[in-house]
């Protein structure tokens, strides 16, 4: 027997022309699997919202020659111990870098680490990007 429940749903016209384009362009075979994404998307939102065990990426371009940043950021990663999971490092050119930096913990402490890395001076560039521990979502 299957888990999966055939649903049936109103939708105003123009809304549906919406749908199908958003479908169309995010390269989705059916309706089905792109309204299960934003159903787990909106999951996600929930669990940082909510202040939730989480993980997510942490990626930042920055110019390694300004002085003490990678000193400043290597202090940071030392300061979160235990919510940076793993980080890697690759050099651009000889004044770029982008860093990756994988995190688990509490939705507030890793947006706040984010938040902090993004306001150091040559930091060129930070995102953030949620994903979720998976729990809800199954």
């Amino acid at each position: 027997m299957s888990d999966l429940i055939r649903l049936s749903f109103t939708i105003d016209r123009k809304l549906l022309e919406h749908l199908e384009r958003l479908l169309h362009e995010s390269g989705y075979g059916n309706r089905s699997e792109f309204i299960r994404d934003l159903v787990r998307n909106r999951l996600v939102d929930r669990e940082w919202e909510q202040d939730e065990e989480v993980i997510g990426t942490i990626t930042i371009v920055f110019d390694h020659h300004r002085r003490g940043l990678t000193e400043k950021l290597t202090a940071l990663q030392h300061q979160f111990e235990g919510a940076i999971l793993a980080t890697t490092h690759v050099h651009l050119d000889e004044h770029i870098c982008v860093e990756a930096i994988l995190v688990r913990g509490r939705a507030s402490r890793i947006a706040e680490l984010g938040h902090t890395i993004r306001q150091l001076k040559g930091v060129l560039k930070g995102e953030l990007s949620l994903a979720s521990l998976g729990r809800g979502l199954r």
